[in-house]
C-alpha cells in the first residue's frame, strides 16, 4: 500500500507541479478537469449514477475554476448557484440525493481556493507547491508510520486503519516538506513554516477522514476506479480539498500568504 501511495504521488506530481508553476489558465484548467471528475465520482457514490444533479455540479465547478482566474467572486457565485440547482434537481432529501446536490459545494469551493491562491503574483506558486507537497508528505508519512509503529487507532468508527502514530508521522513529514519549500523559495522563518506545515497535515487528515466517513456512509471502497489500482480522484486529493480551503480562508483573514506569517 505504501508503494501504491508513492506511485500515485509520483504519477500525479509532475503535471500538478508543472501546472502550478505555470499558473493562470494552465493551472485553472487542471483544477477544472479534476473538479469535474470529482463531481462525477461524488454523484456516482451518492446516487449510483451520473444524474442531472451531478452533471450540473461538474459543469458548474469546471466553469468556476476557470472563471476564478479573472473574477474570483463570480466563481463563488457560480458554485453557489450550481449547488442550489443541483439540490433542486437531486430531488427529496433522501437516499443520498441531497448529498449529491451538495457535491458541487464540497468540491467547488476548494477548487476556487486553489486557483485563487495560485494567482497571487508574489508567492502564489510557492504556496500551491507547498500545499501539494505537504499533503503528499502527510499521506505517505501517515501510512508509513502507522504501519511501522501501529498503536491506538485515530478514529476507528470512521477509518479502521488510521493511527495516532500515523498522524504524528504525517505531521513530521509535512514539516520536512515545509522546510524543503522554504529553502527552495528562499523564504524566511523556516521554523514557522515547519509548524504551519505540521498543522496543515492535521487539516489534511481531517479531510481524509471526512471522505472516509462519506464512503463508509455509502458503503463504497473507492470513489471510483478512474486511476487503475489507485481508486478515484477524490481518494487522492481529499486532504488537499480541506487544506486548500483552510489556507484560502486564513489568507483572506490575515491579508497575506501563510508562508510569510
Amino acid at each position: 500500500m505504501l508503494k501504491t501511495r508513492a506511485i500515485s504521488a509520483l504519477v500525479m506530481a509532475p503535471p500538478a507541479l508543472l501546472a502550478a508553476w505555470a499558473g493562470g489558465y494552465a493551472f485553472a484548467a487542471l483544477v477544472a478537469v479534476a473538479a469535474a471528475l470529482m463531481c462525477w465520482e461524488w454523484a456516482r457514490m451518492a446516487l449510483g449514477g451520473f444524474a442531472n444533479a451531478g452533471r450540473v455540479a461538474a459543469i458548474g465547478c469546471f466553469v468556476a475554476a476557470l472563471v476564478t482566474v479573472v473574477y474570483p467572486l463570480a466563481a463563488v457565485a457560480v458554485v453557489a448557484a450550481t449547488t442550489v440547482v443541483s439540490v433542486v434537481l437531486a430531488g427529496p432529501a433522501n437516499s443520498g440525493r441531497l448529498w449529491a446536490g451538495l457535491g458541487g459545494f464540497y468540491i467547488g469551493l476548494p477548487a476556487i481556493a486553489l486557483v485563487w491562491l495560485r494567482d497571487d503574483p508574489g508567492l502564489g506558486g510557492a504556496v500551491v507547491w507547498w500545499l501539494l507537497l505537504v499533503v503528499w508528505a502527510t499521506d505517505i508519512g501517515a501510512y508509513a508510520f502507522g504501519r511501522l509503529i501501529g498503536g491506538p487507532l485515530l478514529l476507528p468508527a470512521v477509518s479502521p486503519k488510521k493511527t495516532w502514530a500515523g498522524l504524528f508521522g504525517g505531521m513530521a513529514c509535512a514539516a520536512l516538506a515545509g522546510v524543503l519549500v522554504a529553502r527552495t523559495f528562499a523564504l524566511a522563518d523556516v521554523g514557522v513554516i515547519a509548524v504551519v506545515s505540521a498543522v496543515g497535515a492535521v487539516v489534511a487528515q481531517v479531510g481524509d477522514l471526512f471522505e472516509s466517513w462519506v464512503k463508509r456512509r455509502w458503503n463504497v471502497k473507492d470513489s471510483s476506479g478512474i486511476i487503475p489500482g489507485h481508486g478515484g480522484v477524490l481518494d487522492r486529493v481529499d486532504g488537499l480539498l480541506a487544506a486548500a480551503l483552510t489556507v484560502a480562508v486564513l489568507t483572506l483573514a490575515s491579508g497575506r500568504p501563510v508562508l510569510i506569517w
